[in-house]
Protein backbone atom coordinates (compact mmCIF):
# COMPACT_ATOMS: atom_id res chain seq x y z
CA UNK A 1 0.00 0.00 0.00
CA UNK A 2 1.24 3.51 -0.83
CA UNK A 3 3.02 5.13 2.13
CA UNK A 4 0.92 8.28 1.85
CA UNK A 5 -2.28 6.21 2.08
CA UNK A 6 -0.93 4.27 5.07
CA UNK A 7 0.14 7.50 6.76
CA UNK A 8 -3.28 9.05 6.13
CA UNK A 9 -5.24 6.05 7.41
CA UNK A 10 -3.18 5.61 10.58
CA UNK A 11 -3.37 9.35 11.21
CA UNK A 12 -7.15 9.26 10.78
CA UNK A 13 -7.50 6.43 13.30
CA UNK A 14 -5.34 8.34 15.76
CA UNK A 15 -7.38 11.50 15.14
CA UNK A 16 -10.68 9.71 15.83
CA UNK A 17 -9.34 8.20 19.06
CA UNK A 18 -8.14 11.58 20.35
CA UNK A 19 -11.31 13.44 19.41
CA UNK A 20 -13.49 10.64 20.76
CA UNK A 21 -11.74 10.56 24.13
CA UNK A 22 -12.20 14.32 24.59
CA UNK A 23 -15.85 14.23 23.57
CA UNK A 24 -16.85 11.10 25.50
CA UNK A 25 -15.73 12.34 28.89
CA UNK A 26 -13.06 12.44 31.59
CA UNK A 27 -12.55 8.68 32.01
CA UNK A 28 -11.97 8.15 28.28
CA UNK A 29 -9.60 11.15 28.25
CA UNK A 30 -7.65 9.76 31.22
CA UNK A 31 -7.34 6.27 29.72
CA UNK A 32 -6.06 7.57 26.39
CA UNK A 33 -3.63 9.98 28.06
CA UNK A 34 -2.24 7.29 30.36
CA UNK A 35 -1.68 5.05 27.34
CA UNK A 36 0.06 7.84 25.43
CA UNK A 37 2.28 8.77 28.39
CA UNK A 38 3.31 5.15 28.94
CA UNK A 39 4.16 4.56 25.26
CA UNK A 40 5.95 7.89 24.75
CA UNK A 41 8.06 7.40 27.89
CA UNK A 42 8.87 3.83 26.83
CA UNK A 43 9.99 4.98 23.38
CA UNK A 44 12.09 7.81 24.82
CA UNK A 45 13.80 5.45 27.26
CA UNK A 46 14.21 2.70 24.67
CA UNK A 47 16.12 5.13 22.45
CA UNK A 48 18.25 6.68 25.18
CA UNK A 49 18.93 3.66 27.42
CA UNK A 50 18.45 0.65 25.16
CA UNK A 51 18.29 -2.54 27.20
CA UNK A 52 19.87 -0.96 30.28
CA UNK A 53 18.15 -0.05 33.56
CA UNK A 54 15.03 -2.18 33.00
CA UNK A 55 13.69 -1.87 36.55
CA UNK A 56 14.65 1.80 36.82
CA UNK A 57 12.83 2.50 33.56
CA UNK A 58 9.67 0.82 34.86
CA UNK A 59 9.81 2.99 37.97
CA UNK A 60 10.37 6.15 35.91
CA UNK A 61 7.33 5.33 33.77
CA UNK A 62 5.35 4.70 36.98
CA UNK A 63 6.35 8.18 38.12
CA UNK A 64 5.08 9.75 34.92
CA UNK A 65 1.81 7.83 35.01
CA UNK A 66 1.20 8.67 38.66
CA UNK A 67 1.91 12.36 37.99
CA UNK A 68 -0.88 12.51 35.42
CA UNK A 69 -3.24 10.26 37.37
CA UNK A 70 -2.99 12.18 40.62
CA UNK A 71 -3.48 15.54 38.88
CA UNK A 72 -6.51 14.07 37.13
CA UNK A 73 -7.95 12.74 40.41
CA UNK A 74 -7.39 16.12 42.09
CA UNK A 75 -9.45 17.90 39.44
CA UNK A 76 -12.04 15.20 38.74
CA UNK A 77 -12.67 13.89 42.25
CA UNK A 78 -11.32 16.79 44.34
CA UNK A 79 -8.77 14.73 46.26
CA UNK A 80 -6.12 16.51 48.32
CA UNK A 81 -3.48 18.39 46.30
CA UNK A 82 -0.81 17.23 48.73
CA UNK A 83 -1.23 13.70 47.38
CA UNK A 84 0.91 14.86 44.45
CA UNK A 85 3.82 14.22 46.80
CA UNK A 86 3.17 10.51 46.30
CA UNK A 87 4.89 10.81 42.93
CA UNK A 88 8.14 11.20 44.87
CA UNK A 89 7.93 7.54 45.93
CA UNK A 90 8.44 5.93 42.50
CA UNK A 91 10.83 8.74 41.50
CA UNK A 92 13.03 8.11 44.55
CA UNK A 93 12.79 4.35 44.01
CA UNK A 94 13.98 4.91 40.42
CA UNK A 95 17.32 6.19 41.63
CA UNK A 96 17.65 3.77 44.53
CA UNK A 97 17.28 0.93 42.01
CA UNK A 98 20.43 2.15 40.27
CA UNK A 99 22.45 0.82 43.23
CA UNK A 100 22.04 -2.63 41.69
CA UNK A 101 22.96 -1.52 38.17
CA UNK A 102 25.89 -3.29 36.54
CA UNK A 103 26.16 -0.76 33.73
CA UNK A 104 29.58 0.98 33.74
CA UNK A 105 28.10 4.25 32.45
CA UNK A 106 25.04 4.42 34.68
CA UNK A 107 26.00 7.83 36.11
CA UNK A 108 26.31 9.44 32.66
CA UNK A 109 23.05 7.93 31.40
CA UNK A 110 20.70 8.07 34.39
CA UNK A 111 19.75 11.63 33.44
CA UNK A 112 17.33 10.15 30.91
CA UNK A 113 15.23 8.60 33.68
CA UNK A 114 14.21 11.98 35.11
CA UNK A 115 14.29 13.40 31.60
CA UNK A 116 11.54 11.02 30.54
CA UNK A 117 9.28 12.36 33.31
CA UNK A 118 9.96 16.02 32.54
CA UNK A 119 9.98 15.73 28.76
CA UNK A 120 7.44 12.99 28.03
CA UNK A 121 5.04 12.89 30.99
CA UNK A 122 4.79 16.39 32.48
CA UNK A 123 3.42 18.07 29.28
CA UNK A 124 0.52 15.60 29.14
CA UNK A 125 -0.10 15.90 32.88
CA UNK A 126 -0.42 19.67 32.46
CA UNK A 127 -3.29 19.21 30.00
CA UNK A 128 -5.51 18.42 33.00
CA UNK A 129 -5.29 22.14 33.85
CA UNK A 130 -7.21 23.13 30.71
CA UNK A 131 -9.83 20.37 30.45
CA UNK A 132 -11.70 21.53 33.56
CA UNK A 133 -13.70 24.73 33.80
CA UNK A 134 -13.73 26.97 36.87
CA UNK A 135 -16.87 25.21 38.12
CA UNK A 136 -15.09 21.85 37.92
CA UNK A 137 -16.90 20.49 34.86
CA UNK A 138 -14.93 18.55 32.27
CA UNK A 139 -14.60 20.25 28.86
CA UNK A 140 -12.04 19.05 26.35
CA UNK A 141 -12.72 21.77 23.76
CA UNK A 142 -9.61 23.84 24.53
CA UNK A 143 -7.31 20.82 24.37
CA UNK A 144 -9.04 19.80 21.16
CA UNK A 145 -8.32 23.31 19.85
CA UNK A 146 -4.64 22.76 20.70
CA UNK A 147 -4.58 19.50 18.76
CA UNK A 148 -6.44 21.00 15.80
CA UNK A 149 -3.88 23.81 15.50
CA UNK A 150 -1.01 21.35 15.89
CA UNK A 151 -2.41 19.01 13.23
CA UNK A 152 -3.20 21.73 10.70
CA UNK A 153 0.30 23.14 11.24
CA UNK A 154 1.78 19.74 10.40
CA UNK A 155 -0.46 19.35 7.35
CA UNK A 156 0.25 22.86 6.09
CA UNK A 157 3.99 22.41 6.57
CA UNK A 158 3.92 19.06 4.77
CA UNK A 159 1.89 20.31 1.79
CA UNK A 160 3.78 23.59 1.33
CA UNK A 161 7.09 21.81 1.89
CA UNK A 162 6.29 19.23 -0.78
CA UNK A 163 5.05 21.84 -3.25
CA UNK A 164 7.62 24.60 -2.79
CA UNK A 165 10.42 23.41 -0.53
CA UNK A 166 11.70 20.15 -2.00
CA UNK A 167 13.68 21.18 -5.10
CA UNK A 168 14.49 24.86 -4.89
CA UNK A 169 13.40 25.56 -1.33
CA UNK A 170 15.32 27.08 1.54
CA UNK A 171 16.38 24.59 4.20
CA UNK A 172 15.13 25.34 7.69
CA UNK A 173 17.70 23.41 9.73
CA UNK A 174 19.63 21.10 7.37
CA UNK A 175 22.09 19.81 9.98
CA UNK A 176 19.24 18.23 11.94
CA UNK A 177 16.36 17.75 9.50
CA UNK A 178 17.40 18.05 5.82
CA UNK A 179 13.83 17.74 4.49
CA UNK A 180 12.34 20.65 6.44
CA UNK A 181 12.17 23.96 4.60
CA UNK A 182 11.27 27.55 5.34
CA UNK A 183 8.50 27.20 2.76
CA UNK A 184 7.03 24.41 4.85
CA UNK A 185 7.43 26.44 8.03
CA UNK A 186 5.55 29.44 6.61
CA UNK A 187 2.90 27.15 5.15
CA UNK A 188 2.32 25.59 8.57
CA UNK A 189 2.22 28.98 10.27
CA UNK A 190 -0.27 30.46 7.80
CA UNK A 191 -2.45 27.35 8.06
CA UNK A 192 -2.45 27.59 11.87
CA UNK A 193 -3.45 31.26 11.84
CA UNK A 194 -6.23 30.68 9.29
CA UNK A 195 -7.63 27.81 11.34
CA UNK A 196 -7.38 29.82 14.56
CA UNK A 197 -9.35 32.65 12.95
CA UNK A 198 -11.99 30.20 11.71
CA UNK A 199 -12.21 28.60 15.16
CA UNK A 200 -12.78 32.01 16.75
CA UNK A 201 -15.42 32.99 14.19
CA UNK A 202 -17.35 29.76 14.77
CA UNK A 203 -17.39 30.40 18.53
CA UNK A 204 -15.37 27.30 19.36
CA UNK A 205 -12.59 29.24 21.10
CA UNK A 206 -13.03 30.37 24.73
CA UNK A 207 -10.68 33.30 24.04
CA UNK A 208 -10.88 36.51 22.04
CA UNK A 209 -9.35 36.70 18.58
CA UNK A 210 -6.03 38.14 19.75
CA UNK A 211 -5.41 35.40 22.34
CA UNK A 212 -6.60 32.68 19.96
CA UNK A 213 -4.06 33.85 17.37
CA UNK A 214 -1.29 34.09 19.98
CA UNK A 215 -2.03 30.54 21.12
CA UNK A 216 -1.85 29.41 17.48
CA UNK A 217 1.51 31.17 17.09
CA UNK A 218 2.86 29.57 20.27
CA UNK A 219 1.76 26.08 19.28
CA UNK A 220 3.03 26.42 15.72
CA UNK A 221 6.48 27.85 16.49
CA UNK A 222 7.13 25.78 19.62
CA UNK A 223 6.00 22.60 17.88
CA UNK A 224 8.49 23.17 15.04
CA UNK A 225 11.26 23.59 17.62
CA UNK A 226 10.03 20.49 19.44
CA UNK A 227 10.09 18.51 16.21
CA UNK A 228 13.68 19.62 15.58
CA UNK A 229 14.69 18.82 19.16
CA UNK A 230 13.28 15.30 18.88
CA UNK A 231 15.02 14.83 15.52
CA UNK A 232 18.31 15.88 17.11
CA UNK A 233 17.66 13.50 20.02
CA UNK A 234 17.06 10.56 17.66
CA UNK A 235 19.98 11.51 15.43
CA UNK A 236 22.36 11.51 18.40
CA UNK A 237 21.43 7.87 19.02
CA UNK A 238 21.35 6.89 15.34
CA UNK A 239 17.59 6.22 15.33
CA UNK A 240 15.23 7.09 12.46
CA UNK A 241 11.83 6.48 14.11
CA UNK A 242 10.96 6.32 17.81
CA UNK A 243 8.78 3.26 17.20
CA UNK A 244 6.42 1.56 14.78
CA UNK A 245 3.05 1.88 16.54
CA UNK A 246 1.70 4.28 13.90
CA UNK A 247 2.38 3.06 10.33
CA UNK A 248 3.71 5.87 8.18
CA UNK A 249 4.38 8.08 11.20
CA UNK A 250 6.71 6.03 13.39
CA UNK A 251 6.10 5.96 17.11
CA UNK A 252 3.96 8.09 19.39
CA UNK A 253 6.99 10.16 20.34
CA UNK A 254 7.32 11.08 16.66
CA UNK A 255 3.63 11.98 16.58
CA UNK A 256 3.66 14.08 19.76
CA UNK A 257 7.10 15.69 19.60
CA UNK A 258 5.58 19.09 18.80
CA UNK A 259 2.96 18.81 21.54
CA UNK A 260 5.61 18.08 24.18
CA UNK A 261 7.15 21.52 23.74
CA UNK A 262 4.22 23.64 22.55
CA UNK A 263 1.38 22.59 24.87
CA UNK A 264 3.15 23.49 28.16
CA UNK A 265 3.97 26.97 26.83
CA UNK A 266 0.42 27.52 25.57
CA UNK A 267 -1.00 26.29 28.90
CA UNK A 268 1.35 28.61 30.79
CA UNK A 269 0.21 31.53 28.61
CA UNK A 270 -3.43 30.79 29.39
CA UNK A 271 -2.89 30.32 33.11
CA UNK A 272 -0.48 33.20 33.70
CA UNK A 273 -2.90 35.62 32.03
CA UNK A 274 -5.88 34.02 33.80
CA UNK A 275 -7.65 33.43 30.50
CA UNK A 276 -9.24 30.20 31.61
Amino acid sequence: MNNTVVRTLSGLVFLLIMIGSLLIGPIAYAIVMLFIIGVVMHEYLEISLGNSFRYSRMLAISTGLSLFLILFLILEYKIEVKLLLLTLLPLTATYISLLWSNSPDYYQRNQYLAGSVLYAALPFALTTLIVYKEDGTFDGSTLLLFFAILWISDIGAYVFGMLFGQKNGHKLFPSISPKKSWEGFWGGLISALILATAIYLTGWSDFNLFHTLVIALIINIASVLGDLAESQFKRSFGVKDSGSLMPGHGGLLDRFDGALTSFPIAIAYIKLLSLF
